[in-house]
């Protein structure tokens, strides 16, 4: 071979090199070099979990009592629960078993209902699911989840609380009269918290 070609083959394989790295490199996690999927927070252990809700007020000791499981009742059992939380501020996660988002969000709930479970009641409706049997394996997928859902196959009480058939939605109370409403997920427990403190706790302070 020609010293002429030699070089061009060295340039080549040179050149091929630089692309391969110029991809490797561009393909790297951002931010320290972790991961979306690693830098989210685990759930919490259920000791993790009875430990922030220890010393909890009567009305919201009874729903850590009833945590990750399914009610029946209909807009009757929902009304006088909500009869027996009065005064208090109280999220509203409305979620279908079906549903990828909320799937997505169930470790975010799973915390900020244990970080703020002394102090603002947390309610689910299960909306429009037409299994049970999916929507308590949901449920099961989020160990030590602190507060219950109601069971709202038709769709109708999950339309009443929200003023829309979209899942997944957030309501707000601040137990004062006021009402927020999140459309879609929340990405993290600290954009929920951030609302829980701007929307339920704001109004108290």
């Amino acid at each position: 071979m020609t010293p002429r070609l030699l070089w061009t083959a060295v340039a080549g394989v040179a050149m091929a090199l630089a692309v391969v790295l110029t991809i490797a490199v561009a393909e790297l996690p951002k931010g320290g070099g972790e991961s979306p999927t690693r830098s989210r927070p685990a759930a919490l252990t259920p000791a993790q979990v009875r430990e922030r809700l220890e010393g909890s007020p009567p009305a919201l000791e009874a729903l850590h009592a009833q945590g990750g499981e399914l009610l029946a009742g209909g807009a009757g059992a929902w009304a006088a629960r909500l009869r027996s939380l009065r005064g208090l501020p109280v999220v509203v996660n409305k979620w279908a078993s079906w549903c990828v988002p909320c799937q997505g969000e169930r470790v975010a709930f799973q915390r900020a209902s244990a970080d703020w479970g002394r102090r603002v009641a947390f309610l689910g409706i299960d909306s429009g699911d037409t299994s049970r049997a999916d929507a308590q394996a949901f449920l099961r997928a989020t160990p030590a989840l602190s507060y219950p859902s109601f069971y709202d196959a038709s769709g109708a009480l999950g339309r009443s609380v929200s003023d829309s058939s979209f899942t997944p939605v957030t309501v707000i109370l601040d137990g004062r009269g006021g009402r927020y409403i999140h459309q879609g997920p929340y990405e993290s427990a600290g954009a929920l918290e951030r609302d829980i403190e701007r929307y339920a706790l704001a109004a108290g302070a």
